[in-house]
């Protein structure tokens, strides 16, 4: 598999949902997969994929990248929001002013309409983060995950306290068509150490819930 350079987080490596969906389509038959980041995964570089048991593993060279594996079935819903909420929500969306990693292919502010999806989860009432998300022509699983990792992450990141994608699973029901007006929306669930544990969903322009996600965030320096 290649993760081509569009698809950057950090610079110079994967955005983590993103990967993790690429990683996750890979796993055959199952419904909910867990994908574990072991190092920032490379941008457009041939890696190999191995397959013992139910453990799928990518490698670049003999380095570890990323597991995965099947889950059981999960329920981690964040209550939905309006697309004129998360509209709203979304004007006050933190990483206009400081962002960590303004080109990130899902939130970064510096990447053009068409180019990043540009999901900016601001917070709402009551906790929690939501943005609005007009669906690409270019909809995919993968594109799915992408869009359901950094509003979860946008919970917990705070000025001066970058944090990146270890470990997601996720569960995709349905994919949104193309020009769908959907809502994301994400929530904090435990903070431990550098450690936190976040969730995020999916919703359709009918409010229907279609994907849904669990995730740790790593806490790093600031660059």
């Amino acid at each position: 598999m290649i993760i081509p350079a569009r698809f950057n987080g950090p610079p110079g490596s994967g955005n983590g949902g993103y990967t993790a969906g690429l990683v996750a389509g890979l796993v055959p038959g199952a419904g909910a997969v867990e994908v574990t980041l072991r190092v920032p995964p490379p941008l457009d570089t041939a890696l190999s994929v191995v397959r013992e048991a139910e453990t799928l593993q990518v490698y670049d060279g003999s380095r570890l990248v990323a597991e995965a594996l099947p889950v059981d079935p999960f329920e981690t819903a964040v209550p939905p929001v309006s697309f004129e909420a998360a509209t709203r929500a979304s004007e006050s969306y933190a990483g206009f002013a400081e962002h960590p990693f303004p080109t990130c292919f899902v939130c970064g502010p510096d990447r053009e309409p068409g180019d990043g999806l540009r999901v900016f989860p601001g917070s709402v009432a009551g906790g929690g983060t939501a943005a609005p998300w007009r669906v690409p022509d270019e909809v995919s699983p993968a594109m799915v995950w992408a869009c359901l990792d950094c509003p979860g992450g946008w919970a917990i990141i705070t000025p001066g306290r970058p944090y990146v994608m270890g470990r997601m699973a996720a569960r995709v029901a349905a994919l949104p068509r193309p020009g769908d007006a959907c809502v994301v929306v994400g929530a904090a669930v435990a903070v431990r150490g550098r450690k936190a544990d976040v969730h995020s969903t999916l919703y359709g322009p009918d409010g229907t819930p279609l994907a849904t996600a669990r995730a740790t965030w790593i806490a790093v320096p600031p660059t």
